[in-house]
């Protein structure tokens, strides 16, 4: 999938996405940011940063400070496609944030999102 077009789109673009999805099945933006944070390891103010500076998926996630090490076991299906089979490792970045969405969109408990 190199050269997606998700990779070159800017993370600011796809947040207010991300805050609907969540903010209409009941979660916060706050409860959102903690999975993003949880995920990349940018603290509030980074995050915040990232999104003013509408940095690119591509950026965002080689500008991350530190991807969770639990990452890894953020399995399941997003859109037809088993987030642990994707080969492309930027592709499976974004799928694993897509799940976390997903999965707190869907009101599971911020510990099991968290793989704790």
């Amino acid at each position: 999938m190199a050269g997606h077009r998700i990779f070159t789109t800017p993370f600011a673009s796809v947040y207010p996405a991300y805050v609907n999805k969540v903010t209409r099945k009941g979660r916060t933006q706050d409860e959102l940011d903690e999975v993003i944070c949880w995920l990349t390891g940018y603290d509030r103010a980074g995050l915040r940063r990232q999104i003013a500076a509408r940095t690119d998926f591509d950026g965002f996630f080689a500008q991350a400070p530190a991807m969770h090490p639990q990452r890894a076991l953020i399995t399941g299906v997003v859109c037809g496609i088993r987030v642990e089979e994707v080969e492309d490792p930027l592709m499976q970045k974004i799928r694993q944030l897509d799940k976390l969405v997903d999965e707190l969109a869907k009101g599971r408990p911020m510990a099991k999102i968290q793989r704790t």
